[in-house]
């Protein structure tokens, strides 16, 4: 910019003259290409705010016009099907002991001016009663498949404790309970699960009858019908579409469903149009308490399944994993009675579809080592193997946040935005940056994210027959092998043995380890008796050609506190060598006491710390402490010994024989 002399400011490309009352008239020059920009517009014609908000949103539900789709509804109109939608609704909310569910409305009441009036005649799809209470005279907003913007401004509006963290994610809290409460789970005991599940001592189905549970159901659909709005989402379960599953889950808070959306797999419009009623309905009332007189309660807190009522009812706790594995109990029931193998299992699958799966219980690193940047993901947590191969039983992934790095785990770190929920951990109330270290509310913190966050996930979550089975377990004794081919008998005996070794804390000077055992890695979530998992596992692996593999993360050269943990570098050359097929063809030998399979070279790892006792310098130590483990084994298979599936069947002595031998 220049002065002219006359205090007047010219500007680049613009003629300065006079104009009125001695300002400068400035005017703008075309330019070469003869184009000026013009940004005007007539102005919107609106009389309020509340109508400009209104051409802000554009209309929109999560169904879509039927255009050349064929279905039930293909012939109605938007009206009779949204019609045909909520009358589902409202019998999923329908009381046991009247006539009819709630009088139901889509809907955030909050954009609503005023009530909707009920149409009366012989079109209108609710159903007058005269059985009247004070719930039966308002309307229920349903809150519909929501979509996680939506879910967000519901969420900061009306939650206390939601906040958008600076990489966008929604942190929640869960209230009191941060964990799942097991001991509060129970399942209802009829004639039928008498004889199809696994009861009695190790089983972590706790009974109730279902007089109970519908004292229970009848508590939380009362507490959902007093509020004026409920969260109502309808997904599904397995990426297997001729084996998936309609769940229908009903819940008060925008958490629970937003952590649901990233949770189970998300219906396309198309198929949301069509999805009629659900096969598991859950009633998610956590914020209310149940009653702590009625029979078979022993807290405030019950998650209560009923199989033959295909419903889940959740009192007294707001931990959303309630509802995950809950789902999961769920398809460990009904899968294998397709003749499916449902697994609380990691999966991920080679380049050249070469598939493998990852059993481990907490710490053995089953998650560091089924995400493999070389191997795509299929699922990170709940599978099913079909005749026809595996899938992922959810839509997301629900990752342990405590100690996160980007360093360590740049996958969930980066999966930590927009849409992704945070539950439970402690952030700069300026910055909003979460401090991941900070355990001040719980060391449980999680972040729930769909699949599709993680870059190499396979979508469709789906795969052919797995090659390999790989079995985890830190041994913090010291006297598992780093890695062990398995005979189908010990693949069984593992399987169901499901060992993993906890590190103890230190009070003056190192505690011993404690053996863990969690049958099918996975105790807390099954329902049949844990062979019956084991003989569809081994039968799948026969049919299909699989190996099953032994590898322990744990400790090597001594016990934790006197050996050093397996360096993760190592294992990584281990299950590389898995999955590529090279350790097939190595040369073993035959450990004592457990009997187990060696190889004797494995590429990148040392040959003397592929036998353990060589790492040992105190022979004796490593042989009494060898000992000790397997009596562990022993100790903890004799509840499976005794135990009879239902009147006659036995576990083989095949599989006995495959266990410790001294």
């Amino acid at each position: 910019m220049a002065s002219n002399g006359n205090g007047n400011v010219a500007g680049k490309g613009n003629v300065v003259s006079g104009g009125r009352n001695g300002l400068p008239k400035i005017q703008t020059q075309k330019r070469q290409n003869g184009i000026c920009h013009d940004d005007s517009s007539a102005p919107v014609k609106v009389q309020t705010i509340d109508e400009l908000h209104s051409l802000q949103r554009k209309k929109s539900a999560p169904t879509t016009p039927l255009d050349g789709v064929q279905g039930a509804f293909a012939n109605m109109s938007e009206d009779d099907r949204q019609k045909q939608q909520l009358q589902s609704i409202s019998a999923s909310l329908a009381s046991l002991t009247r006539e009819t569910g709630p009088k139901v409305v889509r809907g955030d009441p909050a954009r609503r001016p005023e009530t909707p009036r009920v149409a009366h005649g012989p079109d209108h799809y609710f159903t007058p009663t005269f059985a009247a209470s004070d719930s039966s005279l308002k309307f229920t907003h349903v809150l519909y498949n929501l979509s996680p913007a939506e879910l967000y401004e519901q969420a900061i509006k009306y939650e206390k404790g939601s906040f958008i963290t600076s990489s966008g994610a929604l942190a929640t809290l869960s209230g009191a309970k941060t964990g799942r409460s097991p001991k509060d789970k129970r399942v209802v005991r009829d004639d039928v699960t008498e004889n199809e599940l696994w009861w009695g001592k190790g089983s972590p189905n706790i009974e109730m009858d279902e007089q109970t549970f519908l004292v229970n159901r009848e508590r939380a659909v009362d507490y959902l019908n007093s509020l004026e709005k409920v969260f109502v989402n309808d997904q599904f379960l397995n990426w297997d579409p001729e084996n998936r599953i309609k769940v229908r889950i009903v819940s008060a808070r925008a958490y629970h469903s937003l952590f649901m959306h990233n949770m189970c797999i998300r219906p396309s419009p198309e198929e949301l149009e069509n999805f009629g009623t659900p096969d598991f309905t859950i009633y998610n009332a956590g914020q209310f308490p149940c009653n702590r007189y009625t029979h078979y309660m022993t807290s405030s807190t019950s998650i209560d399944l009923n199989l033959g009522r295909r419903e889940m009812v959740i009192l007294g706790t707001q931990y959303a994993g309630e509802m995950k594995k809950g789902l999961f109990g769920v398809m460990h029931y009904l899968m294998p009675k397709r003749q499916i193998l449902s697994l609380h299992s990691g999966c991920n699958m080679g380049k050249d579809g070469d598939v493998a799966l990852f059993f481990g219980l907490s710490g053995t690193g089953k998650t560091t080592l089924s995400t493999d940047h070389n191997r795509y993901l299929i699922g990170d947590d709940e599978h099913c193997w079909s005749d026809k191969g595996v899938s992922n039983i959810e839509g997301g992934c629900y990752a342990k946040c405590i100690d996160l790095s980007k360093e360590k785990e740049p996958d969930i770190w980066n999966a930590i935005k927009f849409g992704t929920v945070l539950e439970n951990v402690v952030f700069d109330e300026h910055t909003r940056e979460v401090d991941y270290l900070d355990k001040s509310v719980t060391e449980n913190t999680r972040a729930a994210y769909p699949i599709e966050y993680i870059p190499n996930a396979k979508i469709p979550c789906v795969g052919p027959h797995p090659k390999n089975v790989i079995l985890l377990a830190c041994d913090a004794f010291g006297v598992l092998p780093p890695v062990s081919k398995l005979s189908l008998a010990q693949t069984m005996y593992h399987f169901i043995s499901g060992y993993t070794a906890l590190v103890a804390g230190t009070e003056e000077g190192v505690k011993e380890p404690r053996a863990t055992f969690s049958a099918c890695f996975g105790a807390a979530f099954i329902m049949l008796h844990p062979t019956k998992y084991a003989e569809m596992l081994a039968a799948k692996m026969e049919k299909h050609g699989a190996t099953g593999w032994l590898v322990n993360t744990g400790w090597s050269g001594g016990s934790y506190g006197s050996g050093s943990r397996m360096k993760l570098a190592y294992t990584r050359k281990i299950i590389d060598a898995i999955h590529s097929g090279k350790l097939l063809n190595a040369n073993y030998k035959k450990t004592e006491v457990f009997g187990l399979e060696i190889p004797t070279d494995v590429e990148g790892v040392p040959s003397e710390i592929l036998d353990p006792v060589n790492t040992w310098s105190n022979k004796k130590a490593y042989k009494e402490t060898l000992l000790k483990l397997a009596g562990l084994f022993k100790n903890n298979f004799e509840v499976f010994v005794n135990h009879k599936i239902g009147k006659d069947d036995k576990l083989t002595q095949e599989i006995l024989a495959a266990g410790p031998n001294f």
